[in-house]
């Protein structure tokens, strides 16, 4: 499956989520639940996964994690902010530029809709 079938899927269910749960809940609440329901719809996810740095040939486990990865292929990054900022942003991309995937996706629930809330970043996709 390609990122960007997986994006719809995540951010399908994302919605459907945030229609039923509604914002102002912890983000470890949302991760449960959206975890939950794409692995309901027969995708691999796997939460809170290290993300080391390497440099210098050296291999850093620093304790960087995703909040989910899906398929091994996007990084879904979930906040239930006020107002997503730049390093938000900033700190998925390094993501995907240490892991190599190419797509991930920033989602805010604490929002009116959740549309408002979704940011794609792309790492040479």
């Amino acid at each position: 499956m390609h990122e960007n079938e997986i994006s719809q899927i995540i951010i399908d269910c994302s919605i459907q989520i945030h229609k039923q749960l509604g914002p102002g809940l912890l983000e470890s609440v949302y991760e449960e639940v959206l975890s939950h329901v794409l692995n309901k719809r027969g995708l691999n996810c796997q939460r809170q996964i290290g993300i080391p740095v390497i440099y210098d040939e050296v291999k850093l486990e620093l304790g960087f994690r995703a909040d989910i990865i899906v398929e091994n292929k996007v990084i879904v990054e979930l906040k239930s902010v006020e107002t997503i900022l730049d390093v938000h942003r900033k700190q998925l991309l390094t993501y995907l530029k240490l892991t190599d995937l190419k797509l991930g996706l920033l989602i805010n629930f604490n929002v009116n809709l959740l549309k408002e809330g979704i940011t794609r970043i792309v790492n040479n996709l």
